[in-house]
């Protein structure tokens, strides 16, 4: 069975937590990734990965003692990361909620930048408020959070967090086009 039918699947089967039925673009992930410096970066963190579409890309750009720490619950998705096996990716089986405690569980006290696929605009606002949140104390100064949707209902969301520091983007080679908000913390 080819990736694209078992994320489909997977994704119909769960959509509340998918958010979509196709895994991402190479176009969604280029464009996702390229204002990172990818030459400074020590801690990258990818929220609802899914089956690690964009997840691949990241690890071919990541420098050699960089890690790429993944935050999936889906089971499915989980295992088919674990399957990658890079030194330098941490799959963790918990909630983006936890990114706190589980970055502190590493000895990890801050996040260079946050690459984001979760569904935000369908997980219920106090929990994609906390998720938020927490993204927003891991990063480093300067640090980004990247963040694609398939509307532009979540702005209003992000600029309560990030305020006025938030660029948009939009990528109409993916399936369905999506809006990329590229949201930084200057404080």
């Amino acid at each position: 069975m080819t990736s694209k039918l078992k994320f489909f699947k997977e994704a119909v089967k769960n959509y509340k937590t998918s958010g979509t039925v196709m895994p991402s673009s190479r176009f969604l992930a280029n464009k996702m990734l390229k204002e990172i410096d990818f030459s400074k970066i020590d801690v990258l963190v990818e929220l609802g990965p899914g089956n690690g579409a964009i997840t691949k890309y990241i690890l071919n750009k990541l420098p050699p003692k960089a890690i790429l720490i993944c935050f999936e619950i889906n089971d499915n998705f989980y295992d088919q990361l674990l399957a990658l096996k890079n030194d330098q990716l941490i799959v963790i089986k918990a909630s983006a909620e936890d990114i706190l405690l589980e970055i502190s569980k590493l000895n990890i006290s801050k996040i260079d930048h946050i690459i984001s696929s979760l569904p935000l605009t369908i997980i219920p606002k106090e929990v994609s408020t906390t998720i938020l949140n927490n993204s927003y104390t891991s990063l480093k100064t300067n640090g980004t959070f990247i963040q694609y949707q398939y509307s532009l209902s979540y702005f209003k969301q992000l600029k309560t967090v990030f305020k006025d520091n938030i660029s948009l983007d939009f990528e109409a080679l993916n399936i369905p086009p999506a809006f990329i908000y590229r949201c930084k913390k200057l404080a």
